[in-house]
This record gives structure tokens, C-alpha cells and sequence, in this order.
């Protein structure tokens, strides 16, 4: 994995934390501070109002008070034969449970085998003016080792951690609805960030020079959230074995989530919503780590119709042996330095939990995620369908709307999902029979 190149693994862990869901709270907290060795400060980062007013007013603007999400922890994940807990802040149910579930079963055949590209980033400068548009591409790539020195001048910090502007790529669109139009492309390693302010900076730096060289004027200058050169793929072999219960067989279930994947291929509605279950595991892993949830949605989109029509992040096949084979490939701009992973007590904290030790090890461990989660959602849509285990989950939610309170919350949602009527009106009665 490329994050294990960067140093050495912090104390082993087992992510197989038998019985976690059976505890309260405090009790699973201590369970995984236990795991991980973490001390006071990660624990007190979890309890609720971490977030200093002071803190948050600090972040962004006109702050008038934080908000909260669960945060809850994927148990079981082994990813390139080392243990993960994986830190989730999200507010729907059965993403956690399902990404442990999913990874209980992996575990059993492996776990998930990643890899990942090196962290590159661009920045685009928009250029306007300019008529030649094709002479001022020539004479924009003969002028590359000047812009490159310009652009890595502004980050000696970079620079001294391996990272810099590598290059320059100029792109050329004759027919725009403002006339013509260049894009030149810088292209950095950013290192263990996210990247956004080291390009943003250098794209302003070397515009004046891009003006000079090619006569035109510069309008945007700002990174590209489409990290196509930033990927990080997973992979899992799963047998029929692993995958059976006790109304299927691992055979019938492989063949149903391939199926179901190959409708998400071909049909962009159903695209749109297999996508949406994979950024289900991803998104809390991101928003957990203080990272731009926002930016990596952007990127897996646009990743997803880079043919020209928007299809499938996953591909599910059965290999020669009868195996289960998921794979999943697409753009992962994660950062361990700069904005709220530094700045936010809880991203902190989670990041700790994680133990990762590089960007891309981030990155690879949150895409794995995301194929947990397609997987669970593509198996219980295979058997039984989605909502038998998302309402059953759900119904928790719905005593809590209902009224109940402490011991009552799981009392009414047993009684909902036994029932198979998840409702407000429906959890109402049967708070009101509890207490009488």
C-alpha cells in the first residue's frame, strides 16, 4: 500500500470488535480507545459540543453556533492484510452497520486489496485574447521549465517534502461561446494536502508569465476538483462460501449483485442512485477526517462520465473459480495536513483512530469503504431488498420522533421492525402501551 512506504505502522490493531452495537456509547468509546491506544484529548474530542465556539468561529463566517453529526465506527476492515476502525460522521442509518457487515465478510477472504496513484493535483489558468490559440500553446510548452520554476518558487515547504509543480499541459477550445479559449494546466504533487491553496497559488504566481508568453489575459485561476490524476482503487475476492445465508446461497447472491451492478452500467438512473450508496461508506469517512466531502463528490461524478455517458464507480464480475470479484477506481483528493483535519478536534482525533500515515493510505482505506458499502447495498438489493434492513434501523429514528426516551428507544423499535411498520403514528401506540 503506498502509505506504508512513508513510515513506520503505529501499533497493530483488531478491528474485530465483537458485540460493539450492544453497548452504550461511552462503553463502545472505550472499547476503541482501548484498540487504538488513544488517550484524554482523542477522548474528549468525541464528546459532544467538542467544537470550541471560539474554534469554529475562527473557521468560517458569521458563526452563530456548531452542528453536530453521529459519529460512529465501521468495525472489522482489513485492507492490504492490516486492521482499520474507520471513523464515520453520518446521519443515516444502516451505513455503518452495513459497511461492517460487508467487511466482516471480506475479512474472512482476505480483506480488500488497494493501491493508489501519487497525489497530483491541477491548477488551470484561463486564458482569454488570444487568436493564434495553437501558436500560443507552442509557445506556453517551450516555456515550460520557466513556468515551472515560477510556480515552485512561491513553496519551498513542498518542494523540501518531494512535492512541486511536475508540469504543464495546455488545453485549447476554438469554439467557446466567448471566442477562443486556453486552459493551461499545472500539474503538482501535493503531498500529504488536499492541495486546494498550494495550486490556487501557484495558478496565480504564473499567470502574469502566461499572459507575457502568450498575449492574451488571464481570467480564472484555481484548481480542478476532477483529480483524474489522483486515483485510488480497491479490490475484493469473496467466495460463494462467505457470502450464503441461511435463505441463499453464496452462488445465487454473487450472481445478483452482479446483475444488479451491470444495471447501474448501463442505465444512468439506476447510476445515480449505486453511486449515491457508495458515497454513503465514503462521504463519512471524508466529513470525519475534517476533508472536503464536497470536492470528492465533485470528482467521482465527473469521473463517472468521463465516456461520455455517466455509468457505474464499481464493477462486480464472477471470476473462473465462482469468486465474487468488486473492484472500484476514481479520484480520492484526501488530505492529512492543512484546513479542519488540523483545525478540528474531532477530524483529529479521527484521523488517530485511522492511524494512516499518508494521504494516499487515506485514500485507499476510504475507497474501500465505498465498496463496502456498494457491496451491502447491492447484496440486500439482490435478496430481500433494501428496506428490510435500512427500516429496521430506521425504526430507531422513529421512536426517538415518537417520544420515547433511554431504554424505551430500543423497546419501540424492536416493536416497529417485528411489525414491519416503521411509522410515527404506529411507534406512538406503542410507546403509549409500553408505559401504561
Amino acid at each position: 500500500m503506498a502509505g506504508s512506504k512513508s513510515g513506520e505502522q503505529p501499533g497493530k490493531i483488531n478491528s474485530r470488535l465483537e458485540n460493539l452495537r450492544n453497548l452504550a456509547p461511552a462503553e463502545r468509546l472505550g472499547r476503541v480507545i482501548e484498540a487504538t491506544s488513544l488517550g484524554d484529548t482523542e477522548r474528549a474530542a468525541f464528546s459532544p459540543g467538542t467544537l470550541p465556539l471560539e474554534l469554529a468561529n475562527g473557521m468560517i463566517e458569521n458563526v452563530i453556533g456548531t452542528f453536530e453529526l453521529p459519529v460512529g465506527v465501521a468495525t472489522n476492515f482489513t485492507v492490504n492484510g492490516r486492521d482499520y476502525l474507520i471513523p464515520m460522521a453520518v446521519e443515516e442509518p444502516s451505513v455503518v452497520a452495513a459497511a461492517s457487515y460487508m467487511a466482516r465478510i471480506v475479512r474472512k477472504c482476505g480483506g480488500f486489496q488497494t493501491s493508489s496513484s501519487a497525489p497530483i493535483m491541477r491548477a488551470q489558468v484561463q486564458v482569454l485574447g488570444v487568436t493564434d490559440v495553437h501558436g500560443a500553446r507552442a509557445r506556453v510548452l517551450r516555456e515550460r521549465d520557466a513556468i515551472l520554476e515560477a510556480a515552485n518558487a512561491k513553496d519551498k515547504v513542498l518542494i523540501s517534502l518531494g512535492g512541486g509543480c511536475r508540469d504543464v499541459e495546455v488545453h485549447v477550445f476554438e469554439d467557446t461561446p466567448v471566442g477562443p479559449m486556453m486552459a493551461v494546466h499545472l500539474i503538482v504533487d501535493v503531498r500529504d494536502a488536499m492541495g486546494a491553496n498550494t495550486v490556487n497559488t501557484m495558478a496565480e504566481t504564473v499567470a502574469p508569465l502566461i499572459e507575457k508568453i502568450t498575449g492574451g489575459e488571464v481570467r480564472l485561476r484555481i484548481l480542478s476538483n476532477y483529480a483524474d490524476l489522483r486515483i485510488a482503487r480497491a479490490m475484493v475476492r469473496v467466495t460463494p462460501e462467505a457470502l450464503k445465508t441461511d435463505e441463499y446461497s453464496g452462488e445465487r447472491i454473487a450472481r445478483g449483485i452482479v446483475e444488479a451492478c451491470a444495471f447501474a452500467i448501463v442505465d444512468p438512473y439506476r447510476a445515480a442512485t449505486h453511486n449515491k450508496g457508495i458515497m454513503n461508506g465514503i462521504d463519512p469517512v471524508v466529513v470525519a477526517t475534517g476533508n472536503d466531502w464536497r470536492a470528492i463528490e465533485a470528482g467521482a461524478h465527473v469521473w463517472a462520465s468521463r465516456s461520455g455517458r455517466y455509468t457505474s464507480l464499481t464493477n462486480w464480475e464472477i471470476d473462473g473459480k465462482g469468486n465474487l470479484v468488486g473492484t472500484i477506481e476514481m479520484p480520492m483528493a484526501l488530505g492529512l495536513v492543512g484546513g479542519a483535519t488540523k483545525t478540528h478536534p474531532a477530524a483529529r482525533a479521527a484521523l488517530k483512530i485511522l492511524g494512516v500515515q499518508s494521504a494516499q493510505e487515506l485514500a485507499e482505506v476510504t475507497v474501500a469503504v465505498g465498496l463496502a458499502q456498494n457491496m451491502g447495498a447491492l447484496r440486500a438489493l439482490a435478496t430481500e431488498g433494501i428496506q428490510k434492513g435500512h427500516m429496521a434501523l430506521h425504526a430507531r429514528n422513529i421512536a426517538i420522533v415518537a417520544g420515547a426516551t433511554g431504554d424505551e428507544i430500543e423497546k419501540v423499535a424492536a416493536a416497529l421492525a417485528a411489525d414491519h411498520d416503521v411509522r410515527v403514528d404506529r411507534a406512538k401506540e406503542v410507546l403509549e402501551k409500553l408505559r401504561s
